[in-house]
């Protein structure tokens, strides 16, 4: 064939290879829309927008990024469901993980008698035999039940400070619920009355850490009152209660209606406790202040189921008679009722001045008589009964003899030196018709406790007057000083006399009994600070005798503590013998330098403070022989 005859195949078959080719274009773009289109309305159904599809050529692109592995599949397995999955290619990412947020720490802790339980979730680097071994050391062995979970997650701020300042909290209650968590302690407990909750309250508030915040919710059982007792007058001071107890909430709100109603003002206080002779005491207290009330002048004293009303001699007699009879037919049955219309006082006799026995206490504590008694074994009486209570050194007598004093001196005079046990500093003063006690005091019942204490010794119908200020800063419980406090105050009084013995004996000199008395009277207001009790000893004598030595003294020194009333649970005698020398034991002032008791804090982990000499010294000390070694010995324990 010739070329002229082939031209037109040849045009042809490129005509339709043109127009196939452009037929399959068509429809590979056909295809690549189709297929574009239908996957990328499954992924919007499916909630993946945040994908993107693109055609090249039959193969489809996934781009955008997922949130998270597993939706990015999720992605790639709905297109793949489409197409054929050769024909997927995923470019898709996926979203850096967010940082997971630390857990909350917490600890539940709640003692009892049968044990302590821990509940809770702690940081994975907490030594959990740690921590339960501390708490066993500070709950004096007490069984520990650990509940806790772990996180591995770091401690967050402030979690130490709050375990260390929860694990206190819990030494000093034996009965709570202590909740930790980071920079906050919650406490909840029972205290064993109020004035220890009031001293556990101002303990706490005082240890916890500035970057702790503490919620205390301390409560304390209602204390026994004997006897029960309300004590109500008017005066030219106007309407009060010298006394005031009531069981219920419901029996208090009626006292102090009545009180109210009678002209009293401002806050009425009224002591919750229990001991009430009848369910109608607060009834028969309410009818009782509505007569004096009525009067409009005098007192009522009920103790118990006893009631006194006494009216000044100013109240007419059928006054007085008509509220008798009214107050009489109102009482419960329960009540007895002793009234007492006072007859006016007499005009003294020039010539026989009224007897006058005065009772003084002094803010040292120093006690002084002056006065009248009947006879010298009355004076003796006194005299006993007042050392007793106030101690051998503090008591001077000056107390003359008169005869002829009126009944019941001896008794009025012993409740009157009886109620300065009640004052920080104050005076009794006995007349023939009355006695009268002023002063100042840290105890907020004081009033009430002397107003009872009167009544009981010398009846409803005696006549007192109880003038006595409540000075919130010698409240022991208030003013109690810090454990670190306590201890600085004792070791100052040692700095200025050491607790001395006999020599290489656990014997107290008799000289160190200031120094012991100073201290006992320390401890009294640092009840709940564990502290040690350590024995030293110079390097004279053998190593394990000196030993043996200071602690049979740091023992003796809780002995004698506990003789002077100290409660001594709260600390440990430790005896360090030679071990921790403070001065140069080749001088003799250095050697009695290191004769001594110190006082120490004992950390909430319940370690000591014991330390070892790392020098060899030997099994004896550098004095030489044994005769040197016990001449230097007496020489020190003399001092």
């Amino acid at each position: 064939m010739t070329r002229r005859a082939r031209l037109p195949a040849l045009i042809a078959f490129g005509t339709a290879g043109a127009v196939a080719f452009g037929a399959a274009a068509l429809s590979v773009s056909e295809i690549e829309r189709r297929s574009v289109e239908a996957v990328d309305t499954a992924l919007e159904s499916a909630g993946h927008g945040w994908s993107e599809v693109d055609a090249d050529g039959l193969q489809l692109t996934l781009t955008g990024t997922a949130p998270d592995e597993a939706t990015r599949f999720r992605a790639l397995s709905i297109a793949a469901g489409i197409v054929d999955p050769s024909r997927v290619i995923d470019r898709m990412q996926v979203a850096e993980a967010e940082a997971i947020d630390a857990p909350d720490f917490s600890i539940e802790v709640l003692r009892n008698d049968e044990g302590i339980s821990l509940i809770g979730l702690v940081p994975a680097a907490t030594d959990r035999g740690a921590l339960v071994d501390r708490i066993e050391s500070l709950s004096d062995g007490a069984e520990v039940t650990d509940l806790l979970e772990t996180a591995d997650f770091p401690a967050p701020e402030g979690w130490d400070p709050a375990v260390d300042f929860g694990l206190e909290a819990l030494r000093q209650l034996p009965r709570s619920k202590v909740s930790i968590s980071p920079d906050a302690v919650s406490v909840t407990a029972i205290a064993e009355d109020r004035a220890a909750k009031t001293r556990l309250e101002n303990s706490l508030s005082r240890a916890a850490p500035q970057e702790v915040s503490l919620t205390l919710d301390l409560s304390a059982p209602r204390p026994v009152i004997t006897p029960f007792t309300l004590r109500f007058r008017i005066d030219g001071d106007g309407p009060r209660f010298d006394a005031c107890s009531a069981e219920t909430e419901e029996g208090r709100s009626r006292i102090r209606q009545a009180a109210a109603e009678a002209g009293m003002e401002g806050e009425i206080g009224c002591t919750l406790g229990l001991g009430r002779p009848t369910p109608d005491w607060s009834n028969a207290a309410a009818e009782a202040i509505a007569a004096v009330a009525r009067l409009g002048a005098g007192t009522v004293t009920m103790s118990d189921a006893d009631i006194a009303l006494v009216a000044p001699p100013e109240i007419e007699r059928d006054a007085f008679d008509r509220e008798v009879g009214t107050l009489q037919a109102a009482l419960p049955d329960a009540f007895s009722l002793d009234a007492t219309l006072q007859e006016p006082a007499e005009e003294p006799d020039a010539d026989t001045p009224d007897p006058t026995f005065v009772a003084t206490r002094s803010p040292e504590g120093e006690v002084q008589m002056r006065g009248l008694v009947r006879d010298e074994r009355a004076s003796d009486a006194v005299e006993s009964f007042a050392q007793a209570r106030f101690g051998l050194e503090t008591v001077t007598n000056a107390l003359r003899l008169e005869p002829d004093l009126p009944d019941a001196w001896a008794n009025r005079v012993l409740a009157a030196v009886d109620t300065l046990s009640l004052l920080d500093r104050g005076a009794a003063t006995v007349e023939r018709d009355e006695i009268v006690v002023s002063g100042t005091t840290g105890n907020a019942d004081a009033r009430a406790e002397i107003a009872r204490l009167m009544t009981e010794r010398l009846g409803g119908s005696a006549e007192f007057t109880v003038n006595v200020t409540y000075d919130e800063t010698l409240d022991p419980a208030l003013s109690a000083p810090t454990p670190e406090e306590c201890v600085e105050q004792i070791n100052a009084v040692l700095e200025t006399r050491q607790i001395t013995f006999a020599p290489g004996s656990a014997t107290i000199d008799s000289e160190a009994r200031e120094s012991l008395d100073r201290i006992a009277e320390l401890l009294k207001t640092c009840e709940d600070v564990q502290m040690e009790v350590a024995g030293h000893t110079d390097s004279q004598g053998r190593e394990v005798m000196n030993e043996e030595l200071s602690q049979s003294r740091a023992e003796a020194v809780l002995g004698a503590l506990m003789a002077r009333r100290v409660l001594v649970s709260n600390l440990t005698a430790k005896g360090y013998g030679e071990t921790e020398p403070i001065a140069d034991n080749s001088t003799a002032s250095g050697r009695e330098a290191n004769r001594r008791i110190e006082f120490s804090l004992i950390a909430p982990e319940g370690g000591d403070a014991s330390g070892e000499d790392d020098e060899d010294s030997g099994p004896e000390g550098a004095g030489g022989d044994d005769a040197s070694g016990t001449e230097t010995t007496d020489e020190g324990d003399a001092q």
